[in-house]
């Protein structure tokens, strides 16, 4: 019986949380999340695009579906898409300033036409490239929510007018996440609203970050950043010889004036990037030009035991 009541328990437990809504501070994995989609959209957008354009996560936000899309009415275009696993719909948006700056980020534009500040409807071309991007945030939502539910989204259609974009009551309770992009000194929001009823069986997994912590590592993405690395460009130089001076011997110096090194052929040299030395070298020539050759790396711990203890 024990365990039957137990059970009951839990049941009313889960049914006041239901009918309270959630709370945004109990779920900090929802950050996390969100943070995520906008990593994966950055990267999907420098893939196409010429110029550097940034997402960034702004505010995680619960309201009412109504009160979240009558802020949007006659500004922004919106995207329905279903969680089949989730038994669920949600929406993305993007706002005018949005789709403007992505239809010149996408076409070449170098940020020196005036933004477009016109009330206008969309165009045909520019409701396309929504549709393009809607496609491609299928992906994101699934790679961005993966950490907490093995779920696809499906694009199902586009809408300009919010009264159209139906996912439930529009006084059902709903999370709200809007991004900003910044692209050719502008930018837009986007936003993308999910019920709560649909969130409400992962609050578990959402109430904590273990999941991003334990969790493995993107394959792609860690060898993305390990690819940036290696082709990243530093300078190392050769130094040969060292010498501490006065400001006034500095002063002093003159024009073919020789200045005496006390290296030899058969000193070593110390090869360093950003005044960092990294390895003690040999000088030695090779088809006519100096050249050196690697003898061992600079302990620079052990180095600095060296200097302060006497020989």
């Amino acid at each position: 019986m024990a365990p039957k009541s137990a059970s009951k328990h839990h049941d009313i437990r889960d049914m006041l949380l239901d009918a309270a809504g959630l709370s945004l501070d109990r779920l900090p994995m929802l950050h996390v999340l969100f943070d995520r989609m906008a990593t994966f959209c950055a990267d999907g957008l420098r893939q196409v695009a010429a110029s550097q354009a940034y997402y960034s996560l702004s505010s995680v936000e619960s309201g009412r579906i109504g009160d979240v899309l009558e802020a949007y009415e006659g500004m922004a275009i919106a995207g329905i898409f279903n969680a089949p696993s989730w038994d669920s719909q949600l929406i993305v948006g993007f706002d005018r300033d949005f789709i403007f700056t992505m239809i010149e980020v996408l076409f070449g534009a170098d940020g020196s036409e005036p933004p477009v500040e016109d009330e206008r409807s969309f165009s045909n071309i520019e409701g396309r490239v929504a549709q393009l991007l809607f496609e491609q945030m299928t992906k994101a939502l699934k790679s961005a929510f993966a950490l907490v539910s093995d779920t696809t989204f499906q694009f199902e259609r586009q809408e300009t007018r919010m009264d159209f974009a139906v996912i439930g009551r529009r006084n059902n309770l709903a999370v709200t996440a809007k991004f900003l992009l910044q692209a050719l000194n502008r930018g837009g929001e986007m936003f993308v609203t999910i019920p709560q009823s649909a969130l409400t069986p992962l609050r578990r997994a959402l109430a904590s970050t273990s999941q991003a912590e334990t969790g493995g590592r993107d394959p792609k993405w860690a060898q993305k950043i390990r690819d940036e690395v290696n082709r990243t460009e530093v300078e190392l130089r050769a130094v040969l010889d060292e010498h501490e001076v006065t400001l006034g011997d500095i002063a002093a110096l003159k024009v073919g004036q020789i200045l005496k090194l006390d290296a030899t052929p058969a000193s070593r040299v110390k090869l360093e990037s950003a005044a960092q030395p990294l390895f003690w070298c040999h000088l030695g020539q090779s088809d006519g030009g100096y050249v050196v050759r690697l003898d061992e790396q600079i302990n620079q711990h052990q180095d600095f035991i060296d200097d302060i203890l006497p020989r």
